[in-house]
C-alpha cells in the first residue's frame, strides 16, 4: 500500500502513514479515500492530524503540488504533526504547509506528547 489512514477517535486523531512516493493516480485515490473516510468516521474541523512520512523520501514536486491542491478545502485541523527526519522533506512541507499549528518531528514517538496534550498545554 502507498499509505495507511487510521482514525483514532479516542484522541480525535487522524493518523496517516505514507509508505512510498505518490504518482498522480495515487494522489487521486488517496485524496478520494481520505475525504470519504473522514466524512464516514464523523470527524469535523478541530481534529488532530499526524502524517508520518518517515518511510519515504521527498515526494515528487508534481505529486506534492497535486496533494496540496486536491485537499485545499479539507476540514481544518487544530494541530498537525509531520514526521520526517529528512531535511529535504522538511523543506517541502514548510513550503506547502504554512499553518501556524504545524510542527515537524523526527519520529512518530516524539510527536505523540505534543499531539495529544490538552489545548492549553500545546499552546504554551
Amino acid at each position: 500500500a502507498m499509505y495507511t489512514i487510521s482514525f483514532r477517535h479516542e484522541y480525535n486523531l487522524l493518523d496517516i502513514q505514507w509508505q512510498t512516493l505518490f504518482d498522480l493516480a495515487g494522489v487521486e485515490r488517496y485524496a478520494a479515500e481520505l475525504v470519504d473516510r473522514f466524512r464516514k468516521e464523523g470527524f469535523t474541523s478541530g481534529y488532530r492530524l499526524r502524517i508520518d512520512m518517515g518511510a519515504c523520501s521527498v515526494q515528487p514536486v508534481q505529486a506534492a503540488a497535486a496533494i496540496h491542491e486536491r485537499l485545499a478545502g479539507f476540514p481544518r485541523a487544530s494541530r498537525i504533526a509531520i514526521v520526517t527526519a529528512s531535511a529535504i522533506t522538511r523543506l517541502q512541507v514548510q513550503r506547502l504547509m504554512t499553518q501556524p499549528y504545524l510542527r515537524i518531528f523526527d519520529t512518530a514517538a516524539a510527536s505523540w506528547d505534543w499531539l495529544t496534550a490538552p489545548d492549553a498545554v500545546a499552546a504554551a
